[in-house]
């Protein structure tokens, strides 16, 4: 590879699956998610993951062709991830996660390695480190990023699949920690920090682990980036939901992509607002957004 082709990526590394919603079934998966919002705002995103030999597994490729964002997702002898989405009666979800399928078993290739060294943001969760196989993946992959790539941990619990040895090694290798209220709660039953109000907890995790960035989402009550001596909270709009499938995952590709363009914590906050507000207003994950409504 010439220095000229060395682009630089925005990866979304981890589970690629389709969630079964009660109108049928729908690309998704957190990583994926992440990369295509990403990629909306102009940036040379990739989705990293594994898919079977199998129906979904062909589906899946088709519509990344279609939506125009790269991946590398090699095939492995597992089916193609899928999970049960129940939705109640405000559109938020619930998940039943398939286990032992293709994404738990996401191969450290050459050709991944070589996206590593030239990533210029990575996102991954706890989720796709259920199972030995990729979490071996994922830590590779962030060792092989260089100094400067921006590594985003997405905690994403889910079920019981994680444990408290993954989220601190994940802690200890991540610059932003992107939280929702409710497993920010599991999180302080899990290390012990009874007591603590919401904020008091995150400024505890954001000087434990040494993080840039948190950012706490709490649904309809707004959501909060704290950074060394800076807190920024933002209300959360009034709209019509669809459904919830993918908003934080838009959320956290629009404010990286914000991020990266050197926009302040402010703005960047304030466009992941927006864009998971409107995310909200369609079915499912992958919605295309107009840029243009999101310039700041």
């Amino acid at each position: 590879m010439t220095k000229k082709e060395q682009k630089r990526y925005v990866v979304g590394l981890g589970e690629a699956l389709f969630d079964c919603l009660p109108e049928g079934s729908k690309l998704g998966g957190a990583p994926a998610n992440f990369a295509y919002h990403a990629s909306q705002f102009g940036f040379d995103a990739m989705a990293v993951s594994a898919l079977g030999n199998d129906m979904l597994g062909d589906q899946a490729r088709k519509e990344f062709d279609q939506k125009k964002l790269r991946y590398i997702m090699p095939t492995v002898d597992y089916p193609t991830g899928t999970v049960q989405v129940t939705l109640d009666d405000e559109g938020v979800p619930t998940y039943d996660i398939k286990t032992d399928v293709a994404w738990d078993n996401i191969p450290f290739t050459p050709e991944l390695e070589n996206v590593a060294r030239h990533a210029r943001a990575v996102c991954f969760g706890s989720l796709a480190q259920r199972n030995t196989v990729s979490r071996e993946t994922i830590q590779k992959f962030l060792a092989a990023t260089p100094e400067d790539c921006l590594k985003i941990f997405d905690i994403n619990l889910r079920q019981n699949f994680y444990t408290k040895e993954v989220i601190c090694d994940s802690l200890n290798a991540c610059d932003i920690l992107k939280i929702n209220d409710e497993e920010l709660v599991t999180i302080g039953r899990l290390f012990g920090y009874p007591g603590l109000d919401i904020e008091n907890k995150c400024w505890l995790i954001l000087g434990k682990y040494n993080l840039k960035m948190l950012v706490l989402t709490c649904g309809v009550n707004g959501s909060y980036v704290f950074a060394p001596k800076k807190k920024s909270f933002v209300d959360t709009p009034k709209v019509e939901v669809a459904d919830t499938v993918g908003a934080g995952d838009s959320f956290t590709g629009s404010f990286t992509a914000a991020i990266l363009e050197g926009k302040t914590i402010e703005q960047a906050h304030k466009r992941a607002v927006k864009v998971s507000a409107y995310v909200c207003t369609q079915k499912g994950a992958m919605p295309e957004i107009n840029t243009e409504n999101y310039i700041i």
